[in-house]
């Protein structure tokens, strides 16, 4: 049989566009010979849909784009996924996360979705209810199992396969299917492709049969889609890959002993992690509106990586980098930032902050007679900065990116409504580690950050002579501390069990549970790690639990 794979790019709510696409993959895969097309989860409202479900028309119009749709389809089946409203004589969540199977104009059967995660960025139960079993559909002598995401995710190794009573693939495993297909919106992190392909093994090895997992690619908010599809056979092993962070409709013979596999498929480290921020900052762009991106340049390395990230995103005429510099600002962080955007071809502009910062102080100084200049002043500087940086955002239309990283934002190393002001935080979930093995990365074929940036101390230079290290362990140590406490939840005992200095554990478990106010005030960061700041992770501002 030959299995098309529809990987698209899908915007949540874009019911018009989103229908588009699925039909010109669905015409497109027909003339390349497919006899049968999947698509993935939620393709026709994208995924993840949140509280539009709430509006009263939304899952209406859903129902109505996925009736039109069907109405295109001919003979080769397309297997869409789509929200499945309940009625409302039932009792239960309203809705059913469903695959529809389109079919000569019509749609013949929903199969619904078994298992809902609740655990870092998903919410589905709050909005659907599950199918008490998978559904298989009879189709010209063959036996077909649909399943959509989370019902394969219960291979044994996978944590998550815990929170889960029922089994959809051994439920199938019983059945004797000749085919498996999963509707897939896998949001991506590192190590994530890691854990796909053996749990697809999994299935195709309990099933018996061949398993065909297409996964949606692209960024919507936070996170990021790498698509990645994959056929597995439970005797050959993976027989097809599709590309990571790109579209890709692909025919896949499941009779041909050929092996398939896009020159883009699984892209490891660095480069992956560059993949995803690039398609992560372009698609929240473009779905918002924004042709151009502004960076305030400070001539250290984090707002060099995210510069960088933006014109591969989006282009170098479409970038505009701005620095500004204050009385104590170094000439080398200047002349850095100049070389940062000629070496990137970007527009680029210098602005003193220094009259507006002295302006702002006169205007304290009668209120601040007497008192002793702390962090306070240093943050003006800041706050200017960002004050300026939201006037030219606003002027011009672009969306300007904060360039905090995750070591910082996790310890408050941060000035709220100064570097903090944005509309996306590129690298707030990268450690600072990683962000110095992205640089590298960057510059891998051709020098673009300056190996001054890459090299010197790094430093807010919001005081003469500041380096983070007289506030801040040195970066891989916090790094390792944070990863601890903040993605593995370890407690403090058992994170100076590891080996870590006492005092400087309980010194960054406070900084981190006292700094939840400034993150929840912080601009949407992109999704990079299996826990990041933001909706993953929803500890109370207001709690005094310590452990």
């Amino acid at each position: 049989m030959k299995i098309g794979i529809a990987q698209i790019n899908t915007t949540v709510g874009d019911l018009k566009g989103n229908s588009k696409c699925i039909l010109n993959a669905y015409h497109s895969l027909v003339s390349s010979g497919a006899e049968l097309i999947l698509f993935p989860e939620l393709a026709i409202c994208g995924y993840p849909p949140r509280d539009l479900l709430f509006k009263k028309q939304f899952v209406t119009d859903v129902i109505y784009t996925l009736k039109t749709i069907a109405k295109e389809v001919g003979s080769v089946p397309a297997i869409i996924g789509y929200v499945e409203g309940r009625g409302s004589s039932t009792t239960g969540r309203p809705f059913y996360n469903s695959a529809a199977w389109c079919e000569s104009g019509e749609v013949d059967i929903s199969a619904r979705k078994c298992l809902l995660p609740n655990y870092d960025v998903f919410d589905e139960e709050r909005y659907f209810e599950p199918a008490q079993a998978p559904t298989i559909h009879e189709w010209k002598g063959l036996r077909i199992g649909l399943s959509i995401c989370e019902d394969i995710w219960t291979h044994k190794e996978v944590k998550t396969s815990r929170y889960y009573c029922s089994d959809p693939v051994r439920i199938l495993s019983k059945e004797r299917i000749d085919l498996l297909l999963n509707l897939s919106a896998s949001p991506w992190h590192e190590g994530k492709n890691e854990a796909r392909k053996p749990l697809v093994q999994d299935a195709a090895d309990r099933c018996g049969c061949p398993v065909v997992y297409c996964n949606c690619v692209g960024g919507n908010d936070e996170l990021i889609f790498d698509g990645g599809s994959i056929v597995v056979d439970p005797k050959r092993g993976l027989v097809a890959g599709l590309a990571a962070f790109r579209e890709e409709s692909q025919v896949i013979d499941l009779s041909n002993k050929a092996y398939y596999r896009s020159e883009h498929f699984n892209p490891k480290g660095n480069a992956a992690t560059q993949a995803a921020l690039v398609i992560g900052l372009r698609d929240y762009a473009y779905k918002c509106g924004f042709k151009k991106a502004l960076i305030g340049l400070s001539g250290g390395i984090d707002s060099a990586v995210v510069a960088s990230l933006a014109v591969i995103a989006l282009g170098s005429e479409n970038v505009i980098g701005i620095a500004l510099p204050s009385l104590i600002s170094s000439q080398h962080s200047r002349d850095d930032a100049a070389a940062l955007a000629q070496n990137l071809g970007i527009e680029y502009h210098e602005l003193s902050i220094a009259e507006t910062v002295a302006s702002a102080e006169t205007a304290l100084d009668g209120l601040f007679n007497g008192l002793k200049k702390d962090v306070t002043e240093e943050n003006i500087q800041s706050r200017t900065r960002g004050l300026l940086l939201m006037a030219i955002s606003n002027k011009f239309g672009a969306l300007l990116l904060t360039t905090g990283n995750k070591s910082e934002i996790a310890v408050g190393y941060c000035t709220l409504y100064g570097d903090m002001c944005g509309g996306l935080a590129v690298i707030s979930d990268l450690p600072k580690m990683k962000v110095y093995a992205l640089a590298r990365h960057i510059n891998h074929e051709q020098v673009l950050i300056p190996l001054n940036t890459i090299n010197k101390a790094p430093s807010a230079e919001l005081s003469l002579g500041q380096k983070d290290e007289d506030s801040l362990p040195p970066y891989d140590i916090l790094d390792g501390i944070l990863r601890l406490y903040v993605e593995e939840g370890l407690s403090r005992a058992e994170i100076k069990g590891k080996g870590y200095d006492e005092g400087v554990v309980d010194e960054i478990v406070r900084k981190v549970d006292l700094n939840e106010y400034k993150r929840k005030q912080a601009a949407p960061g992109l999704k990079t790690t299996p826990l990041a700041f933001g909706i993953g992770r929803r500890i109370p501002i207001v709690q005094k639990y310590v452990n």
